[in-house]
C-alpha cells in the first residue's frame, strides 16, 4: 500500500511543480551563468532589485485581497438576483458585471492613478473588475443546477427560505461557485502583473523593468515564476471542485432516497 501511495505521489504534477517553482523562487540568483549564456549582451541577466519570494509574497497578496472581495460582491450578487425580490435586477446586475469584465484594466488604472495614487487600491480596483465575471456566472448557474425536487423536501421539513440557501442551495452549488471562483483567481493572477506599472511590486515588477529596458532575461523570468504560480494555484482548485462534486452527489442521492 506504502508503494502504491509512493508511486502515486510521483505521478503527481503538483509536487513536482511546486518543487520547480521553490526552486526559481530561492534559487533564481544562482541560474546566473545560465541567462548569461542565452543572453550574452546582458549586463545584468538575473534580475535582483527585489528578492523573488518577496515578490511572490506580495503578488499572491494582491490577488488574494482582490479575489476575496470579488468572491464577496459576486456571490452575493448571484444570491441576490435569485431571489424573489431581486430577480427583475438580473439582466441589469449582469450587464454591468460584463462591461467590468470588457473594460482594459490598464484603463481602470489609468482613471484612479490620479484620484488615489500610486499604490495598491487602483490595483484591486482594477483585479476585482476583471474577475467578477466568471463568479457571478458561477454562482447563478450552481444555485439554477440545485433540483427543485431538493428546495421542495426541504421545505416540507419546514426550512425558511434562509436556511433552505445556507443549508441546501449553497452547498450544493459550491461546485459550480468554486469553479468560477477558480477561473477568477487564476485570470487575477496573470493580470495582477500590471499592477507594477503603478508602483506596487508584483511579479510585474521583472517583466515591465525587462520590456522598458529591453531585457528579455528578467521578462522570462517574471512570466515563467507567475505561470507556474497560475498553474499550481489551478491544480489545488481542481482537486477541491473534484471533492465538492462528489460530496455533491452524494447528497443528491441521499436527498432523492430521502424524498
Amino acid at each position: 500500500m506504502s508503494a502504491l501511495r509512493a508511486l502515486r505521489w510521483l505521478r503527481d504534477p503538483l509536487p513536482w511543480t511546486f518543487a520547480l517553482l521553490l526552486a526559481l523562487v530561492f534559487g533564481m540568483n544562482h541560474l546566473h551563468g545560465l541567462f548569461a549564456a542565452w543572453f550574452p549582451d546582458l549586463d545584468r541577466p538575473v534580475y535582483q532589485q527585489d528578492s523573488f519570494i518577496s515578490l511572490v509574497w506580495a503578488h499572491l497578496l494582491l490577488v488574494a485581497v482582490s479575489s476575496l472581495v470579488a468572491v464577496v460582491i459576486g456571490v452575493s450578487a448571484g444570491v441576490a438576483v435569485t431571489r424573489r425580490a431581486g430577480k427583475e435586477f438580473r439582466s441589469l446586475v449582469e450587464t454591468l458585471v460584463a462591461v467590468g469584465q470588457t473594460f482594459p484594466p490598464v484603463a481602470v488604472l489609468a482613471i484612479a492613478v490620479p484620484v488615489m495614487g500610486f499604490s495598491e487600491q487602483p490595483a484591486i480596483i482594477a483585479l476585482v473588475l476583471y474577475g467578477l465575471l466568471p463568479i457571478l456566472q458561477g454562482t447563478l448557474a450552481g444555485i439554477e443546477s440545485v433540483p427543485s425536487a431538493t428546495r421542495e423536501i426541504a421545505q416540507g421539513v419546514g426550512m425558511s427560505s434562509r436556511q433552505i440557501l445556507w443549508r441546501v442551495e449553497l452547498p450544493l452549488a459550491a461546485p459550480v461557485i468554486v469553479a468560477g471562483i477558480r477561473t477568477s483567481v487564476i485570470i487575477n493572477i496573470g493580470t495582477a502583473a500590471i499592477a507594477s506599472t503603478v508602483g506596487t511590486k508584483t511579479l510585474g515588477s521583472p517583466i515591465i523593468i525587462g520590456l522598458s529596458g529591453f531585457n528579455t532575461a528578467y521578462v522570462i523570468q517574471g512570466a515563467v515564476v507567475v505561470a507556474l504560480l497560475a498553474i499550481i494555484t489551478d491544480m489545488l482548485f481542481e482537486r477541491w471542485v473534484r471533492h465538492l462534486t462528489a460530496w455533491r452527489q452524494q447528497a443528491l442521492v441521499a436527498s432523492s432516497s430521502a424524498g
